[in-house]
């Protein structure tokens, strides 16, 4: 029997002073879209994280907790949340590798901050402090799509969208602040907070603020950002 080949897809997990975790939501998202999930504990040494890098066709950076802002040149303000120093570094470490050697990073909600922490942006430590602005928290389930955002022609996000405005949903209380030097912003919120970044130069990368891992079986949107990142990953270079 032949069977074909699935473009493995690195997925970084969550993690605690005890655990390493993965909500199934991720892999079973990357398996509808026709990728084989691997997921990624908290990675320790950059020889194992250059090893990962060429084993795996693609990296999808996962949501969770804040990132600590000395990966931007600032100390905590008092509603940082909390913090977890060793994926930080994991993570940050494996969106590099994957971005010098062209392969495809999907970075989600947490994902999209380290994506932008790790070449130089910088976030909002805490968006209701610092930025008041609409619910980017919802009280709502997640697969609920609250507000609206606006998408930018010309970009890969708009190019897979096929339209200028859409809704999503939201979970965080980071964000974006500054984009990091060789990436753009593909889209925005109602006031005027970054959702999504994107660097042009390269394969496929890209970082959206909200989870459509929770809607994609309800949402286009949704489904053709993970469709048109597996396609990357299992296209030849």
């Amino acid at each position: 029997m032949v069977f074909a080949i699935k473009p493995l897809v690195g997925i970084t997990c969550y993690m605690n002073e005890e655990q390493v975790y993965l909500g199934h939501v991720y892999s079973d998202t990357i398996l509808r879209s026709g990728g084989l999930p691997v997921a990624i504990p908290v990675i320790r040494e950059l020889q194992d994280v250059e090893q990962l890098a060429e084993t795996l066709d693609g990296l999808l950076l996962s949501g969770g907790e804040d990132i600590d802002p000395e990966w931007y040149g600032e100390d905590p303000i008092p509603g940082l949340g909390t913090v977890t120093p060793a994926r930080d570094w994991s993570e940050i470490h494996l969106a590099r590798r994957f971005l010098a050697l062209n392969k495809p990073v999907f970075a989600i909600c947490r994902g999209c901050q380290v994506l932008n922490a790790a070449f130089g942006g910088s976030l909002y430590q805490d968006l209701g402090s610092q930025h008041p602005s609409i619910q980017h928290a919802q009280k709502a389930p997640r697969s609920h799509r609250s507000h609206k955002i606006t998408i930018l022609e010309g970009t890969l996000l708009h190019s897979i969208a096929g339209t200028e405005q859409v809704k999503v949903n939201s979970f965080h209380h980071q964000a974006v602040k500054q984009e990091a030097p060789g990436f753009r912003v593909s889209s925005r919120a109602p006031d005027g907070v970054i959702e999504s970044v994107e660097h042009p130069g390269s394969k496929f990368v890209l970082g959206v603020q909200w989870h459509p891992e929770h809607t994609a079986l309800t949402d286009s949107l949704s489904a053709k950002l993970f469709e048109a990142f597996v396609q990357a990953c299992s296209s030849p270079d």
